[in-house]
């Protein structure tokens, strides 16, 4: 019964493989697509979800591959549209209130910090919305569009914000530094048409779920990461098309750490910085102690963030 409920509800990811299948089964995965390469000599397309639990939970192994490979890696952000609507559904999950204990189950897998009480307290009733929000943020500026991502997600994740409303999506871009009026008049324009486009290219490409990432060099080689994978099969991803490709090194000090990532997990900072899982938690609440860092509590982990940063 639980293979069939995952197998009928995408938010019920499989924490096996790591992966949010989408419920459309007419996708080609042979099909092949030329994709335009860019100066760098790696591009990847990441397809994804803001509510896609399984892609917070590459958060961690994402930010280290921009850290080691950002220089030679383009990454291109696609949204795949994890959740239409709640009319899809046949099987054994029916109603937004069943996806909470799975949520609070993919957080021990994950090690990353998510309260699934938001489906009780506020649930979605699409993640449409805020990916095409998204798309309406990359027409202002990529990089902000990236951090726009990360807060909605720390929204949705750890302070049960229904990211579907406008007034969060609002609130989101303000503490990026987008142009909210802007962004509305592109989320109610141009912006669906983008995620359309993203939609079709998915299809295009075979996707079934999230993540899922391509590895694309300038003569159109391509290697795939599907599913929550440990940092080695991306960084394996990204060699095995260019052996020659040199590993940035980056300072792995908590300081150097937050001012480039202003908000860390557990997980991500062990990740980063090297430090034993065992032991990061405690390096970071010393800090916090120290009032250097803030912690923010959910009931399923924590995260913190520099001191003086925007709430």
């Amino acid at each position: 019964m639980k293979d069939e409920a995952i197998k009928n509800n995408p938010l019920l990811c499989d924490i096996e493989t790591g992966i949010c299948e989408t419920t459309d089964e007419s996708t080609n995965t042979t099909a092949q697509h030329k994709i335009q390469s860019t100066e760098k000599s790696v591009k990847v397309i990441y397809y994804t979800d803001p509510i896609c639990s399984s892609c917070w939970g590459i958060e961690p192994q994402l930010r280290k591959l921009k850290l080691e490979y950002g220089k030679a890696v383009d990454i291109e952000y696609r949204m795949g549209g994890l959740l239409p609507d709640w009319n899809y559904n046949s099987g054994g999950i029916g109603k937004p209130s069943d996806v909470a204990s799975h949520w609070d189950e993919v957080n021990v897998h994950y090690d990353m910090p998510i309260d699934g009480d938001l489906w009780l307290e506020d649930p979605l009733d699409s993640s449409y919305p805020p990916s095409i929000a998204y798309k309406a943020a990359q027409m202002q500026d990529e990089d902000k569009a990236i951090l726009f991502m990360r807060e909605i997600r720390e929204m949705v994740f750890l302070k049960k914000k229904n990211i579907a409303k406008w007034e969060h999506m609002a609130t989101a871009a303000k503490m990026v530094g987008l142009n909210v009026d802007q962004l509305k008049t592109d989320y109610e324009g141009k912006a669906k048409a983008l995620f359309e486009e993203d939609l079709k290219l998915g299809k295009e490409l075979g996707v079934r779920g999230f993540p899922t990432m391509f590895f694309i060099d300038d003569a159109s080689n391509k290697e795939i990461v599907y599913g929550t994978r440990p940092y080695a099969y991306y960084e394996m991803a990204i060699l095995k098309l260019n052996p020659g490709i040199a590993k940035s090194e980056y300072s792995k000090n908590w300081e150097t750490l937050f001012s480039i990532y202003p908000t860390l997990t557990a997980k991500e900072f062990s990740e980063l910085s090297g430090t034993p899982r065992s032991e990061s938690e405690k390096v970071l609440d010393d800090l916090s102690g120290q009032g250097a860092l803030e912690k923010l509590t959910t009931k399923n982990g924590s995260m913190w963030k520099v001191v003086n940063q925007n709430n």
